[in-house]
């Protein structure tokens, strides 16, 4: 996952902490477009976004992997393939009616499409509107399919972005780079510098390119030395690490704790991606045959993905009889869509929960075990996005009890259909999804009931910071130990409710933070497939 997959630039210095959200598009005029072609431009006017498409700059060729056909791409221009976006967005883009038309003669295609949203701000100064995307149509298919990225393995938590900054290992794949001999990276181990540049002290724009370049390498291939220090050590080390093509682990902790009221299930999970749907069901499995009473749902790191594979998830910790023929999601179009969703031309009615396999990795038609839950303990943080919250809200549309334990989720009640034209995938917001009970309102994330200063909507549970002290699944890391405390009384950590960690700017102690793992900007959404 390279810095172009990403939505912000992660480390920067003291004179440049991140731009601010602005209320009007920028100008992005192109004075020498070099476009050719196209149509006249007529303010209002849109012909069919089909006119358009696959009228590329640079026509591909040959077979495409995903489908077994020929590419459909004809030559054209860059004007064609603005023309493509302005019809598409006019059409399909939720907030239509809030895009200033632009002529597509006067832009790249890359700041055209930046242009094709809506600039709104929300009540907290926040953009209504952020996630609007592109990623290379070849990168998004490996990424969706088969979890296939590139890097090492090591998956970094911000803790910091300016100077003295933070950077730790949240976690990390297995049987890649960095958890394999001789790097052997933990959670909690420290990056000190990158290399050679201070990763916590440098300043200059130089040392923050050679930062962001190191850790978040672009393609297979590249090395780089960084100095860290391991969780519990005082002694930095020197370690050389390697980027490769790898298969992402989106499940890979799930354990059965012994307690006096009972077996306690814990489930890590990282992405929902296609691999997700069996690893998901043997994991059930594994849970439905040890009896568990509750369920401790990590979702902390996970920004989303495939809307499917969240319906079958909480299918399965509901169960048939809370979940079968209920809604788990009702989309909600544009106003000119009100009848037929506008990409698979079907009819609108409410997304049921799923009672079996749709067949992303496990065989289509299968019964879904159950594990028959009247509530979940779930696991966030800032980037428990999208798909994710989903989970949360399709549950409580059902009256099973969600019990937060954590930091504020980062709040997307939105999805879109990814669309390739020209080998580019764009990801522009076409819909808002909403429970059985009609609800979709939570822009803000949702809150643990008990945290200092509610961001969004707030339901039962604890604020916890995320503790880096411990690895994930142990039963002594700060949020797995409060959700087992909770089950028992309904307490919270003396020191929940702080909201602290979330802000920090300094070198905090690893068990009172709240970082932000980044990583590919599409496994941060809600995605249905076609």
């Amino acid at each position: 996952m390279g810095p172009a997959a990403l939505s912000m630039l992660l480390l920067v210095s003291c004179g440049g902490g991140g731009a601010s959200p602005v209320a009007t598009p920028p100008d992005t005029t192109d004075p020498d477009p070099g476009n050719s072609g196209g149509s006249d431009f007529t303010d209002g006017v849109f012909q069919p976004f089909s006119n358009f498409e696959m009228l590329c700059v640079a026509p591909r060729t040959g077979i495409d992997s995903s489908t077994g056909t020929s590419f459909p791409d004809s030559p054209g221009t860059s004007t064609d393939e603005n023309y493509w976006i302005r019809s598409w967005s006019n059409d399909l883009y939720l907030w239509y009616d809030q895009i200033t038309d632009v002529d597509p003669q006067e832009h790249s295609t890359a700041d055209y499409f930046d242009l094709m949203k809506t600039f709104d701000l929300t009540q907290t100064g926040s953009p209504v509107d952020r996630f609007h995307f592109t990623i290379p149509t070849d990168e998004f298919q490996a990424l969706s399919q088969s979890g296939i990225s590139v890097g090492y393995g090591a998956n970094f938590a911000i803790l910091a972005s300016t100077p003295p900054r933070s950077v730790v290992v949240a976690y990390t794949e297995p049987n890649s780079p960095a958890s394999s001999d001789p790097a052997n990276l933990l959670r909690g181990a420290r990056v000190l510098s990158v290399d050679g540049t201070d990763l916590v002290n440098a300043d200059s724009s130089a040392d923050v390119d050679s930062l962001n370049a190191g850790l978040f390498p672009e393609e297979a291939g590249e090395t780089h030395q960084f100095t860290v220090a391991d969780q519990g050590s005082e002694e930095p080390r020197e370690i050389t690490l390697t980027t490769v093509e790898m298969t992402m682990d989106p499940v890979q902790d799930v354990q059965i704790i012994s307690t006096s009221s009972g077996e306690v299930g814990y489930l890590s999970f990282t992405d929902h991606i296609r691999p997700a749907e069996q690893k998901l069901i043997d994991a059930v499995t594994q849970l439905e045959t040890a009896a568990i009473t509750d369920l401790v749902l990590d979702l902390r790191y996970n920004g989303g993905g495939f809307l499917d594979i969240a319906n079958e998830l909480a299918f399965m910790i509901a169960g048939p009889a809370a979940a079968d023929g209920r809604t788990f999601e009702e989309l909600e179009f544009n106003d000119k869509h009100p009848v037929f969703n506008p990409v698979t031309g079907e009819t609108l009615t409410p997304t049921l929960f799923y009672t079996s396999s749709i067949g992303f990795s496990a065989p289509a038609g299968e019964p879904l075990p159950s594990l028959n839950l009247s509530r979940v303990f779930v696991l966030t943080g800032p980037g428990t996005c999208s798909a994710s919250e989903s989970i949360i809200n399709g549950l409580r549309g059902i009256d099973v009890e969600v019990i937060q334990i954590g930091s504020s989720t980062c709040g997307k009640p939105y999805g879109f259909y990814p669309f390739d034209n020209c080998g580019t995938t764009y990801f522009s917001i076409q819909f808002r999804g909403i429970n059985a009970k009609n609800f979709g309102d939570y822009t803000d994330g949702f809150s643990p009931a008990n945290i200092a200063q509610v961001e969004g909507v707030e339901i039962p549970g604890c604020y916890v910071a995320d503790d880096f002290t411990h690895q994930l699944g142990d039963p002594e890391e700060s949020r797995f130990a409060a959700a087992l405390a909770y089950r028992l009384d309904g307490s919270c950590p003396a020191t929940g409710g702080t909201g602290a960690g979330r802000a920090s700017v300094s070198l905090p102690p690893l068990s009172a933070v709240d970082g932000l793992v980044p990583k590919s900007v599409w496994l941060q959404n809600r995605i249905l497939g076609r």
